[in-house]
């Protein structure tokens, strides 16, 4: 398990257990579905990169559960990511 994950810090952050599993989850969906990674780190684990990305407040949920990502910290457009499988990947 990465360390990160056993830190309170990063669960407060996002606003509990749940919504941490939940962006996990949807934003992993979306590397995987080719996103572009929002931070630079040398790993391949794309698990790893989307909790650098939560440290980093690079993405977050917003009140509808949806993924919001800040592409950088100078801009204040936000990007929302529908990660969630559609009809046709069921």
């Amino acid at each position: 398990m990465l360390e990160e994950l056993k830190e309170e810090e990063i669960v407060k952050k996002v606003g509990g257990r749940f919504k941490l599993s939940t962006l996990i989850q949807k934003r992993m969906v979306a590397l995987n579905r080719g996103a572009k990674q929002l931070v630079e780190i040398q790993t391949k684990n794309p698990m790893e990169v989307v909790i650098q990305e939560i440290i980093q407040d690079k993405i977050f949920l917003d009140a509808s559960g949806a993924v919001v990502t800040r592409p950088d910290n100078n801009t204040t457009r936000e990007r929302h990511f529908d990660s969630g499988p559609s009809l046709d990947d069921l």
